[in-house]
């Protein structure tokens, strides 16, 4: 449960920050130092609050910002290339969009007097184990309104390329997603079905499973940075030489240095090595030396991702990014969207230090497998 003040999940020992293995002499105290006082700012109650402006002069990007959004990332065909749509197809995405999980929570059937779920599952995956217990559509929160850029309504995040659909994956890419995501692919029929086929199975131990499962990473926090299906809160503290963002997906910060040098190659990190300058009053961010698995999915080591920061006049930040990664997208694609101004506070989401699930889904599958015996009667039309 998300209950916990900021000001106080952050000063507990179950804080997680993303770091690559130290192998580098050059990672020096002085920057432990510098970085230990800047999460400070997070953790001290009764902090004054930021100015518009920075100490040296550059734009305070610090505050709570809401990334949801009902716009998609990917442009639908609908739309071809163009980038725009009009208010009032913006309004009914909106309408659509608050009809849909209205209906899926009211569809759901979360009474008490519900009865058991269809043994296996009923093949439905998408809503979390084939309709036996997943999230309902109260812990939905996706955002409720459209993008709009420059007072115009955005039929997508990706504007590149020109379509706005993020470009076909190379083969390698495409198998690096089916591998990454067996576990949420695998046709649930009640059985141990994987033992027909040679090889790893879905759920063989933790690291078979994706990272999201495992609470390494969340489904938005990438880089870059993504609207998600819930917790989209983020929160920026800024000084003259680090920016932290905050993610509540699934609760972790990353860390920019700003106007430094990026880490030996050999020093990967899940989210990448974050390293900051000043383009006029918009902040770049350029991010590489990722680890072979990333929170971007399908990305590997070859990733690069430059991001760019700008506070409106509203106060609200335009976030547009690009992204790099030639061994597993034919083309590089980039985006951008509206991350609103909130008074809002950003709250702990204790993925790791409550999943149970994935211990369960472990002893699930090593309790069918004890059971499986012969290759199950298989459908014809499975042939």
């Amino acid at each position: 449960m998300r209950k916990l003040n900021l000001d106080i999940a952050l000063s507990g020992p179950s804080r997680r920050l993303p770091s690559g293995r130290l192998t580098s002499a050059h990672l020096t105290l002085s920057r432990t130092l510098s970085t230990g006082c800047l999460l400070l700012a997070f953790c001290l109650p009764g902090l004054p609050a930021f100015a518009e402006e920075g100490t040296d002069g550059r734009p305070d990007l610090s505050g709570v910002y809401d990334a949801g959004t009902v716009t998609p990332m990917d442009r639908p065909r609908q739309y071809g290339d163009n980038l725009y749509m009009t208010p009032e197809e913006a309004k009914a995405l909106e309408e659509q969009s608050a009809t849909f999980w209205k209906e899926a929570e009211e569809s759901k059937g979360g009474g008490a007097d519900r009865e058991a779920p269809q043994k296996g599952g009923n093949g439905d995956n998408r809503f979390g184990g084939g309709g036996v217990g997943g999230y309902n559509a109260f812990w939905i929160d996706p955002g409720s309104e459209a993008v709009m850029v420059d007072g115009k309504f955005r039929t997508s995040i990706i504007y590149e390329p020109a379509n706005g659909r993020r470009p076909p994956m190379t083969p390698e890419g495409t198998a690096r997603v089916i591998s990454n995501f067996a576990s949420f692919i695998h046709n649930n029929d009640g059985t141990a079905s994987w033992l027909d086929h040679t090889g790893p199975g879905p759920f063989d131990s933790p690291e078979t499973l994706a990272l999201a499962e495992r609470c390494l990473v969340g489904f938005s926090e990438g880089p870059p940075m993504m609207p998600s299906l819930y917790n989209n809160y983020l929160r920026i503290v800024q000084t003259d030489d680090h920016v932290v963002i905050l993610a509540e997906m699934v609760h972790d910060a990353r860390i920019v240095r700003i106007d430094s040098e990026h880490d030996p190659e050999d020093v990967k990190k899940w989210f990448g090595d974050n390293i900051g300058y000043w383009d006029g009053d918009t902040l770049v961010v350029e991010s590489r030396n990722y680890r072979n698995e990333t929170g971007l999915s399908g990305a590997d080591e070859n990733l690069h991702v430059t991001e760019r920061f700008t506070r409106t006049e509203d106060g609200n930040l335009l976030y547009n990014f690009r992204v790099e990664d030639p061994t597993v997208w034919t083309a590089p694609w980039a985006g951008e969207y509206t991350w609103k101004a909130s008074d809002n506070k950003v709250y702990e989401y204790a993925c790791h230090e409550g999943n149970y699930a994935m211990i369960n889904v472990l002893k699930g599958a090593r309790l069918l497998e004890s059971e499986y015996d012969e290759p199950p009667k298989r459908d014809s039309r499975d042939d």
